[in-house]
């Protein structure tokens, strides 16, 4: 099982980051989805999930109107479109990915988003 995310960076508050999360070594389609981040210390919040079947999306009230979770299960992709960044959105964004069958969870590597002036 390997996740990998990429598309972090520096922005500006209001600027616009899409992560994306490249998944490979299990079968994508029935597994929840999820973003995480983990702020400089702070514990890991869940931030968005899609799960599976069905796609049911849920959001972190701190997130919720300005990011979108997304993914595509032919590109064994998930993806997480930031809108109106703001400064206390800059951590380490984590993907993980949950079996349906076993409860298994893996995770990726995470990818900075600093979000300043």
């Amino acid at each position: 099982v390997q996740l990998v995310e990429s598309g972090g960076g520096l922005v500006q508050p209001g600027g616009s980051l899409r992560l994306s999360c490249a998944a490979s070594g299990f079968t994508f389609s029935i597994y929840h989805m999820k973003w995480h981040r983990q702020a400089p210390g702070k514990e890991r919040e869940l931030v968005a999930t899609s799960t599976s079947p069905g796609g049911r999306i849920t959001y972190a009230d701190s997130v919720k109107g300005r990011f979108t979770i997304s993914r595509d299960n032919t590109k064994k992709m998930l993806y997480l479109q930031m809108d109106s960044l703001k400064p206390e959105d800059t951590a380490v964004y984590y993907c993980s990915a949950t079996s349906t069958l076993t409860g298994n969870v893996y995770w990726g590597q995470g990818t900075q988003v600093t979000v300043s002036s």
